[in-house]
C-alpha cells in the first residue's frame, strides 16, 4: 500500500518520499505523500498512516492532500496536453515549499508569500498565480478537496496592490517603410549567397498582412489551407488558459493568402523551420540595419492597425487575428483611418506582383 522514494535534493542532500495510496475497485482512491529528511522516519509515518487508514470511516474523512499532490492530479485528469510554460510553472510550484502544503493550508497569504519568494518580474509571477488559479478552480467542485478558489482571487487583488504581479506593458512599436526596405535588402542579399536559407522576406510580409505569430506560422502545414474561401486552421493557438488543441479557423487577407499559394507547398509545413532560428534571424538583421528596439512580434501589431487603418470594424478585425475577445482590439479603436500603408510599396509588388 506504500511506497518509498529516494531522491537528490538541489542541495545534494537526499530526501525519502514516502506516499500511501489505497485502491478500490483498479482505481486509486485515496493518495498522501509525505517527505522527509532519513529513510527511518518515512517508514515510521508510513507505517503510522497506514494503521490509521486502515480504522473502519476513515476514508469517509474528508481528503486533505498536499498541493503538491494536488498538482499531480490537476495534470493527469486534464484532457487536454499544457504548454510548455504551464507545465514548467507548474512543476516548478509542486517542487517548492508551497507543494508541500495541505489544501486547508494553502490560503491567500500563502499564495502571496510564495509570490514574494520568486525573483521574476511581476508579469511572469501573474502566469504564476492564473496558472496555479486553474488548479484552485478544479479541486473542490471536482474531488472535494478544501482548497478555496476564492484564495487564488484574493491573493490576485493583494499580489496587485503590492506591486508582485501586472500585466506585460503593451507595445506599440511599429517597422517603418524604410526600415522594411532595409531588411528587405538586406534579405534578398543574404538569400542569393546561402543555397538554402530560410526565405525571411516571405515569413516577414506573411506575418504582416496574416498578423499571425510567429510560432503559429511556423506549424502552418499545407493541409491548413482551405483556399477556396480565404481560411487558415491556426494549430495549438495562444490563448489564456489553454494552448494545445486550441484550433482555431482564421481569415486570411488576399496578401497572405498569396504568399501561401506562391510558395507552393502542396503538404506538409510551409515554412518548416524553427521559430527561435526565425526570431535569432530577425534580430541579427535588425543589429547589423542599425534598426533599434523591433521584434518579430511587432508585426502582428503592424498587421493589425494595418486593418483598422483601412477601415475594417473591430469583429472583421478580429476573423483575421482571431482575437477571442474583441476587448483586446480596443487598444486599436484609435487608430486614425489612413488607407493601406502598403498599397504602393515596391517590395510588395515584387514579391507579390499587383494584387
Amino acid at each position: 500500500m506504500g511506497t518509498i522514494l529516494a531522491r537528490t535534493r538541489k542541495d545534494g542532500t537526499t530526501g525519502y518520499m514516502a506516499t500511501v495510496r489505497i485502491k478500490k475497485g483498479g482505481k486509486v482512491i485515496f493518495r498522501e505523500t509525505e517527505t522527509f529528511d532519513r529513510e527511518q522516519a518515512a517508514k515510521a509515518w508510513m507505517k503510522k498512516r497506514e494503521t490509521e487508514l486502515a480504522v473502519p470511516g476513515a476514508l469517509t474523512k474528508p481528503a486533505d492532500p498536499l498541493m503538491a499532490d494536488v498538482i499531480d492530479q490537476y495534470n493527469q485528469e486534464k484532457h487536454k496536453a499544457h504548454g510548455k510554460t504551464k507545465t514548467q510553472v507548474l512543476r516548478t510550484i509542486k517542487d517548492s515549499d508551497f507543494g508541500k502544503l495541505r489544501c486547508s493550508e494553502a490560503t491567500s497569504p500563502e499564495i502571496i508569500k510564495y509570490l514574494q519568494t520568486l525573483t521574476s518580474q511581476p508579469q511572469t509571477r501573474g502566469n504564476y498565480l492564473s496558472h496555479l488559479a486553474a488548479v484552485y478552480s478544479v479541486a473542490r467542485p471536482a474531488w472535494g478537496y478544501p482548497l478555496d478558489q476564492q484564495a487564488a482571487e484574493d491573493a490576485r487583488v493583494v499580489a496587485v496592490k503590492l506591486g508582485l504581479i501586472s500585466r506585460s506593458k503593451q507595445r506599440t512599436r511599429r517597422p517603418t517603410l524604410d526600415e522594411l526596405d532595409k531588411l528587405m535588402a538586406h534579405y534578398s542579399a543574404y538569400e542569393l549567397k546561402n543555397a538554402d536559407p530560410i526565405p525571411m522576406r516571405a515569413l516577414i510580409l506573411f506575418s504582416i498582412f496574416s498578423t499571425r505569430r510567429q510560432e503559429e506560422t511556423c506549424r502552418i502545414t499545407a493541409e491548413d489551407l482551405n483556399a477556396e474561401h480565404a481560411e487558415l486552421t491556426v494549430r495549438d493557438m495562444k490563448n489564456p488558459g489553454e494552448k494545445i488543441g486550441n484550433d482555431v479557423v482564421t481569415a486570411l487577407t488576399p496578401e497572405a493568402l498569396q504568399i501561401i499559394q506562391r510558395l507552393g507547398a502542396k503538404k506538409g509545413r510551409i515554412w518548416p523551420y524553427n521559430e527561435g532560428s526565425v526570431s535569432a534571424s530577425f534580430t541579427r538583421a535588425c543589429a547589423i540595419l542599425g534598426i533599434e528596439d523591433l521584434r518579430f512580434h511587432d508585426l502582428r501589431h503592424d498587421g493589425i492597425s494595418r486593418l483598422f487603418e483601412m477601415g475594417w470594424n473591430i469583429p472583421r478585425v478580429a476573423t483575421v487575428s482571431a482575437h477571442r475577445s474583441w476587448q483586446s482590439l480596443q487598444r486599436y479603436t484609435h487608430v486614425k483611418q489612413t488607407g493601406d500603408k502598403y498599397q504602393d510599396w515596391p517590395w510588395k509588388k515584387k514579391l507579390l506582383g499587383a494584387t
